[in-house]
């Protein structure tokens, strides 16, 4: 829980956040509902039909990492500052307990050490709220938000969007239910939000989140105050599901974030309410009998071709030694992968996973990080790698370049600065590596036509990030499916080129996204699953759970370890 600014202040849908992490963090966190797609947005023919759900608007508090702040909002149930000698003043009254667990704003007008009680709410039923997502951006206008479908024919969608009114320098975001014409098959994106930027910065914006029936606690909070005016916020966390509550109607048309895929197969009718899960499966060892696994270029032989390495200890984010990345690749080779993939050069990313995967004989694809500090080559953050890439000796087991991970959705890198820095890193690596290049991207933004255009003639291989858990519509058996249907449409980008999936895995644990539930035994289905579809030609996501990460809005970012999937020996460091 954070001192952030007031709802006044929450108002602007464009907000400067500072972001440090390292060069492979995976951004999950602002994007469990994300949809950054901005194609078939105005489609001549498509109506959109308006009507308002009943409900209290809901407004997005966005949180700052400053301590303080001083409002500029006047206080209409202010509490009487206590002289500096007297005991601290009581907690401020709050606003009426919210129907849904949205973030309480506490505010604590004078100085002083400030005690808020715990609350719970308890939620009979599944609703859908607003809830703020984020994303960083370069300057320039953006289109952010929405909800995002594919259909394969024409087809009416009635789904809830997220909507924004300013009054004043207050800003209410409130659901309503819209009925969208789709005229023809296609990508399209419901109700998006349009801002303009003069900086880079981070984008916040509303976007449907469901709050699933439970018990949810916002914490007793003690806080201590040192300016006027200041609001505190307390999230609440989930107690669990009743187990008399029916399952969840289907939920609104995939909701793709930035992970536009495949339509999604009917939602399966409710179920009776079902008995505690079993244990997640134990995945079969490899059979004795097995051949070895043998890679054929960006294919193997067998249903795991490769999986993302990070050189990081598990627990706190630390690099690892050289030994402990030699055990780490050895336990990957035995696990039948042929390929790794690491995202950057830091932590000795180069020397070490590179000299391991030479002495087991694992493949590598190595990788540009694109961070928003610039899309340059020239950048000094892109410049180091650069460096170190070419002055690099084992290019004989590269088999891949990966310019950049999700720039273009992320708004580091527009499609032409791609393409140069594309072109930069290819021309700084010749006569040492002659192979193939791409980027990595999702497949809504593949799907734009100023992308592929700029792209599909530097880049040799179309890669893309495909995860079917951020999309609402699909269960974790029709994950492989799902991921076949992407791969299949991601092959229609570039004509003539191979393509490749770059990131995909699942959740071990964290919130339910529609029909996508994450667990460990939900995570073992959906492996399986993508294996049996479209695992010759997936680097799996991510060698282990990366607990020094912030679990995010979806309480997932750090549990996508796929150990117990694949039956891997890792530790926890």
């Amino acid at each position: 829980m954070k001192g952030g600014s007031v709802v006044a202040a929450l108002a602007a849908l464009a907000t400067g956040v500072s972001a440090v992490h390292h060069h492979h963090r995976h951004v999950h966190e602002a994007l469990f509902k994300r949809a950054l797609n901005n194609t078939d947005v105005c489609i001549p023919g498509c109506t959109t039909i308006w009507k308002t759900m009943t409900g209290e608007p809901t407004l997005i508090h966005h949180a700052t990492r400053t301590q303080t702040v001083t409002l500029t909002q006047q206080i209409t149930t202010p509490t009487p500052a206590p002289p500096p000698t007297q005991a601290p003043p009581p907690p401020p009254a709050s606003s009426a307990v919210p129907v849904v667990p949205t973030p309480v704003a506490r505010t604590c007008p004078t100085p002083g050490t400030y005690t808020f009680p715990a609350t719970t709410i308890t939620v009979e039923k599944t609703t859908t709220v607003c809830a703020a997502a984020s994303t960083p951006v370069a300057p320039g206008t953006h289109t952010v938000g929405g909800v995002t479908t594919v259909v394969v024919t024409a087809t009416t969608v009635t789904c809830p969007v997220a909507t924004v009114a300013t009054s004043g320098n207050v800003t209410t975001s409130t659901i309503v239910q819209t009925t969208y014409v789709c005229p023809s098959a296609g990508t399209y994106t419901i109700a998006p939000i349009t801002a303009t930027v003069t900086a880079s910065t981070v984008l916040v914006f509303p976007t449907p989140s469901l709050v699933q029936p439970g018990t949810y606690t916002a914490p007793q909070q003690v806080v201590t105050v040192t300016k006027t005016d200041f609001v505190t916020y307390c999230p609440f966390t989930s107690k669990g599901l009743p187990t008399t509550t029916p399952a969840p109607p289907p939920p609104p048309p995939a909701a793709t974030s930035s992970r536009v895929q495949a339509p999604p197969p009917p939602p399966p009718p409710p179920k009776a309410p079902e008995a505690p899960k079993p244990p997640p499966p134990k995945p079969e060892a490899p059979k004795a009998s097995a051949p070895p696994a043998v890679s054929k270029g960006l294919t193997s032989n067998n249903d795991h071709f490769g999986i993302t390495y990070t050189p990081y200890k598990p627990g706190n984010g630390d690099c690892k030694s050289a030994s402990e990345v030699d055990a780490d690749i050895a336990t990957i080779k035995k696990g039948g992968f042929t390929t790794v993939r690491v995202y950057s050069t830091d932590c000795n990313t180069l020397e070490n996973v590179g000299s391991s995967c030479k002495k087991h004989g694992v493949g590598m694809i190595v990788g540009v990080f694109v961070k928003a500090s610039g899309c340059d080559a020239n950048t000094p953050d892109i410049k180091e790698q650069i460096d170190k890439l070419t002055a690099w000796g084992n290019w004989d087991i590269v088999k891949l370049v990966v310019v950049g991970n999700e720039a273009i959705m992320n708004g580091f890198c527009t499609p032409q600065q791609l393409q140069t820095l594309v072109k930069t890193v290819k021309s700084r690596c010749q006569g040492k590596y002659n192979g193939q290049f791409t980027i990595s991207e999702t497949l809504n933004i593949w799907q734009r036509p100023d992308v592929s255009s700029a792209m599909c003639p530097v880049i040799d291989v179309t890669g893309a990030n495909i995860h079917a858990y951020f999309n609402a519509g699909i269960a974790p058996s029709g994950a492989g499916d799902f991921v076949a249907g992407q791969l299949s449409l991601l092959g229609k980008i570039c004509p003539g080129h191979e393509v490749i999936n770059l990131e995909c895995g699942y959740p071990g644990g964290g919130r339910d996204n529609g029909l996508a539930v994450p667990g460990a035994s939900e995570q073992a289905v959906a492996i399986k699953s993508i294996r049996e579809k479209a695992g010759d030609k997936t680097v799996f996501f991510s060698f282990e759970n990366d607990m020094w990460k912030p679990a995010g809005e979806c309480d997932c970012e750090n549990k996508w370890g796929l150990a117990a999937a694949f039956n891997l020996a890792v530790s926890v460091l």
